[in-house]
Order: structure tokens, then sequence, then C-alpha cells
């Protein structure tokens, strides 16, 4: 770090944050203050992110449940193999204009000002961990805690995977050979709900024992998940050449069927060939699609705990989306080349099919189950990610105080692993330069937010239980599809207009306005394709939120009675959503007037240059406080006195 940068300069323009030097760091350290403070220190260097947990962040949270069944979704939705290979070219084009997005405004926000060696200020930024929330404060900063809370509630709630803990349980069932699907045992509720809540559990579990331990899993389910997506991208382009061919009839469908599927399917001159849906079909199909490539957005909600994440994050973020599309398309045809058109039903789990009709016999279910027992792997790695990441949104949520007893959410504690640890192998002598009772950044022992993954199962088992009226395919889709909709595209919506805004801005007004674009370009990211990559994202995210209200025809895959709940449910409970936390701040403003006292929350980080023009947080200093209101003594003081006068 170059001593003589940053300085501390008071009154910082965004957000009217300061930030701190060491020795200030240090001394609040020794000033501290438990019930109203906390101060969160990131990952010493040797226990940062890097590229390779990157890529895996994205990898093990897009392969879900998502690839191994939506496809069946997309096909019947759309009525054509060509019109579905479409849906999933587009779906991989807006998933990586919206990864654009994320690029720009997570490597850009927040700002800080800071004093060079020449004594000249100007604005740098340190980007810190909270993905949207930290964007949509940038842009919406009045009312005052207002976004904080619209973002906050609708994430705690739903903001967690718990429709794939449902898939683990209902493929965990397939594979052990029961059937979800049956009505005869009530659809092996007890079992399946019994194992969602159960992954749920273990995947808190183990990255509240240790963080190391929850990176390291995560990074080997991705590996293994994209294997188990080439393998069967090369299986079913072997079957169209000519092995690996059907010798028996499966129901309905006959191993000619099977073994002409390739030519029959992606026949260029019938591909296209609809059977009429209507627009609610493809915009369900899109909705499901869209949800399948996204988790570009996890590697931002943990940003803070990465090295280097300006250098990094453009070029491995960006490789990590490609890869999948690539992938994802490849994975689509090579169903074509092995199951018939015909096959395919709304819910039809195609990967299990896919195996089934290449290597068991017409009386076999072998190769269905261990498929089945792969996707449950894949649901249970794309629960553990989301676990790590949206726990630490939950924490950051916590630190801007509108939850009760926020800074117990907001606090980091050391892991159980990290604890032991510490007990059995003698520490090295510290390297720390860090004066009496200060905080050594570099020996820091590993932490976890426990109480924000107390909060985050919570809000997983509360999703689960809540709609465990419903069967448990039919729980699925619904949980599935009620996240897409509010966390890829009314969030997508919100984040991509406000980029938009911010560069109209920027162009119209410049240094008289917000600035963006200077001051993003100087410290922060924009892509080369702006401003194209977030009017895609904001179209796209737009028509599909009010396009869900269409009504699906009678013949579509999408009906009541063939999806499990009306048409118009998903997008009145989503859009219903951004209430809830309207609410919530509706009532954090009347406990405030209640009180006479307003909340005043400070958030000081300390930051570090680690290379050219790129600088992180490497500490912050979190501070709540109830403060007297001297506007509303004031307005009861004159109220009082009008009082006075008038009984006089």
């Amino acid at each position: 770090m170059d001593k003589s940068e940053p300085n501390v300069n008071e009154g910082a323009e965004d957000h009217g944050l300061d930030h701190l030097t060491r020795e200030e760091l240090d001394q609040a350290q020794r000033d501290y203050d438990e019930q109203r403070q906390r101060i969160e220190v990131t990952p010493s260097t040797p226990q940062m992110l890097g590229r390779f947990t990157v890529v895996c962040m994205v990898f093990n949270r897009t392969i879900g449940s998502g690839i191994w069944t939506v496809p069946s979704k997309v096909l019947v939705g759309t009525g054509s193999v060509g019109g579905s290979l479409l849906i999933w070219t587009a779906s991989g084009i807006i998933a990586m204009c919206g990864a654009l997005c994320w690029l720009e405004m997570g490597l850009s926000i927040p700002f800080y000002r800071i004093k060079d060696r020449n004594g000249i200020e100007r604005d740098v930024s340190a980007p810190r961990s909270g993905g949207e929330k930290n964007f949509l404060e940038y842009v919406f900063r009045k009312p005052e805690f207002l976004a904080t809370c619209i973002y906050g509630i609708m994430f705690i709630i739903l903001g967690n995977i718990s429709g794939n803990a449902v898939a683990f349980g209902i493929y965990t069932a397939i594979a052990a050979g029961k059937d979800p699907t049956n009505p005869k045992n009530n659809y092996e509720k007890g079992l399946v709900i019994g194992l969602a809540i159960l992954t749920l559990c273990v995947c808190s579990a183990v990255h509240v024992f240790t963080r190391r331990g929850g990176i390291l899993l995560n990074n080997f389910l991705a590996i293994v998940k994209i294997l188990i997506l080439l393998v069967m991208a090369i299986l079913g382009f072997v079957h169209a050449g000519g092995k690996l061919q059907a010798k028996g009839n499966f129901g309905n469908v006959t191993a000619a069927d099977i073994n002409n599927a390739a030519d029959s399917n992606l026949n260029t001159h019938t591909s296209f060939e609809s059977t009429g849906p209507d627009v609610a079909s493809y915009v369900e199909s899109f909705l499901f699609a869209l949800f399948s490539c996204t988790g570009f957005e996890q590697p931002f909600y943990a940003l803070s705990e990465f090295s280097r994440p300006r250098k990094v994050f453009p070029t491995y973020t960006l490789s990590a989306v490609a890869a999948l599309i690539v992938v994802y398309s490849l994975v689509n045809v090579s169903y074509y080349c092995v199951i018939p058109r015909e096959a395919y039903t709304g819910n039809t789990l195609v990967a299990s099919i896919f195996f089934h009709y290449l290597f068991d016999s017409a009386d076999s279910q072998t190769a269905y189950r261990v498929m089945a027992g792969l996707v449950a792997f894949s649901c249970f790695g794309n629960v553990i990610i989301i676990t790590f990441t949206a726990a630490r949104v939950k924490q950051e949520i916590a630190k801007q105080g509108i939850l009760p007893y926020s800074l117990f959410f907001a606090s980091g504690h050391t892991t159980p692993w990290a604890w032991l640890k510490s007990r059995i192998v003698s520490a090295p002598p510290s390297t720390s330069t860090a004066g009496l009772d200060g905080i050594n950044l570099e020996d820091y022992i590993e932490k976890t937010p426990m109480a924000a993954f107390g909060l985050h199962w919570f809000s997983s088992v509360f999703l689960i239980l809540i709609t465990v009226w419903m069967q448990p395919e039919i729980q699925y889709t619904f949980l599935s599809a009620i996240y897409s909709y509010v966390l890829v595209n009314i969030l997508g919506c919100l984040v991509s207009g406000s980029l938009l805004y911010l560069k109209l801005d920027s162009y119209f007004r410049g240094e008289n306005g917000r600035n963006w674009t200077a001051k993003a370009g100087a410290t922060g990211f924009i892509p080369r394709v702006s401003p194209v990559h977030c009017i895609i994202y904001f179209a796209a995210n737009t028509f599909m939120i009010f396009a869900s209200f269409a009504k699906p025809g009678k013949d579509s895959a999408y009906t009541a009675s063939k999806l499990g709940y009306p048409w118009f449910v998903l997008p009145t409970v989503g859009l219903s959503c951004l209430l809830l936390g309207v609410g919530w701040w509706c009532g954090l403003k009347g406990i405030e007037w209640n009180r006479r006292r307003k909340l005043v929350v400070s958030r000081t980080p300390y930051i570090e240059r680690v290379g050219e023009g790129e600088y992180v947080q490497k500490a912050e200093l979190v501070e709540h406080e109830w403060i007297p209101d001297i506007k509303s003594d004031s307005d009861s003081e004159r109220a009082n006195s009008l009082g006075r006068t008038f009984s006089g």
C-alpha cells in the first residue's frame, strides 16, 4: 500500500461516507462500543477468493435443476424444436447482457473521495459485497432507507433457492425408487420435504463450520457438474452418429423413434413447425429458460472477499457465462438427438429420459434412477453456493440497520474450524503493522456471518412450509418461477433501468449530474458495448414482467390445470413483494416518529490501493445510533404552544 494514498477527506461526495486511515481504524478498535458498532474485516490475503472460484460460483449456481428439467417446459411452451432452441439462445444472450450490467455497477459502486499524493481530490471505486443492494441504494438515495427496505425485505424472504431444495428431495426420492408423482402415497411429501429441509440444514452447517471448506466443496461440485454436462453433450452426438442405439420400445416410444430422433427433431424443414402456442406460453418458457441461465450475480454478493476484483471479474465472469451458453446449447441439441419430440411433456425429467433411452432396456429403470441421483447432486450444489452468497447479502442488509437486532445479524463470528485449528496449530509470528490493541488485517482468523446463515435458513424453510400443500413437482415449479420473476426479472429491470438512467444523466448533465461515465470509467468498469447491454437487459425483463399477465390459451402447457396454480398468481405475488418493502419502510418511519428519534447508520470503510487505479475495502466500521429528532421535537413544541394559545 502507498502510505500517502488514500488520505481521509471529510464530506465525501457520494453517500456522505468518509474512509478511515489505518490509525483511525486502530483507534476505532480501541474505542469499540459493542452496543452500537461493529468492525468487520475482510479475509486476509491468503484467505481471499480468486479466479477459479469466480468461475466455479457461476457454474455451480447456473447448473442447478434447470438444464435437466426445463428443456421439456420450453419445448412444450413454444411448440417447436427450433423455437425452443431460439429461446435458449436468446436467454444466453440476455444473461450475458445481465452479467455486463452487474460488472459495470458492481466494480464501480460505491465511490469514495480521496486526496492523492499531490493533494488533488478525486473519486475512486472500492467495491464491496451486497450486489444489487449497493446498486439500488446508490441510485435511489431518497427517501432514506426506502430502497434498502424494498430490496432487503424482498431478498430476505425470496433470496434463497428453496425450490431447488425441493427438487433435491424429488430426485433423491426417484433415485431411491420412490415415485413423488404418484398420489397413492401422497406424492411422497413427507420424504421430499424432509430431504429438502435436511439439505438446507447440511448446507448451512457446512458454511457455518468452515468458510474455506464450503468454498472447496462449491468448487468441487461445480467442476463435476460441468463435466457431467459435457459427457451428456458428447453422448447425444455419439448416438446421432449411429452408436448407443436403442434396442427396445419404451411405452409408446419405439426404438426406431429414438434412433431417428436427430433426423426428425433437427430437420430444418420441420423443426420450426409449431402447434400454435400463445404469447403467454412463450413468456413462461422464456421465464424458465432465463432462470436456468442466471447465476452470474453470485460472485458479486461476496465481492469484498475476492482478490483484485476489478482485474479478475470481467474476464472470468464473462468467460464462465460464455462457456455455459455454449455447453447449454450443446446439451439441448444432444437431448434432441435422443428424445423424440412426442416424448416431451411439461414435467418430463429430460436428463433421466435421455439416459433411460440410451442405457436401459424396456423394463429397466437403472439408468433413469442414476441420472435422477445426478440431478439431485446438481441441486445440492446449487443450494451450497446460494447459501454461501445469500447469507453475505443478508449480512449487508442488516448492516443498514433496517432489521430488529440488526447488529446481531450483521456480525461475523470465528468459525468452529478456525477456532479448533487455532487451538491445535500454533500461530506463526505476526506480520501485522497494527498498533497496540489494533486490528491485524493479515493475521485475521476466519469468520463467517453465522446469524445471517440462520436468517437465510429460516426464510428457506419458511417458503417450503407455506407451500407444502402443493404437490412436490408443482411446489418446485412455483418456487422456481417466483424466484425467477422477482430476483431475475424485477431486480433485473430495476438494476438495468437504474444503469440506463445513470448513463442518460451523464450524457445530458455531465458534471452537473451523477457524472457516471467519468467516475466509472476512471476506476470502475464500463463495457465496450455500452449502452447496448443495459438496453437489452432492461427491455427483456420489462417485457417479461408485464407479459406474464397475458392469459394462456386453453391448450397451453401453462394453464392452471397443468401448471398447478392460476396463471395470474405468479406476477401478482411477484409485484406485491415490492409492497412488502414499502410497508416495512413505513413501519420503520413510524418507529422513528413514535420514539422521536432518527435512525442514523454510518458505514465507514478502510480502503487500500492494490494496483494502478484499483482500490479494495479491507475493513469497515458500522455504526447504528438513534439520535433525537430535532425537527420532530420542534414540531411537537410548536403544537403544544399553539394548543396553549387557543386554550387561553
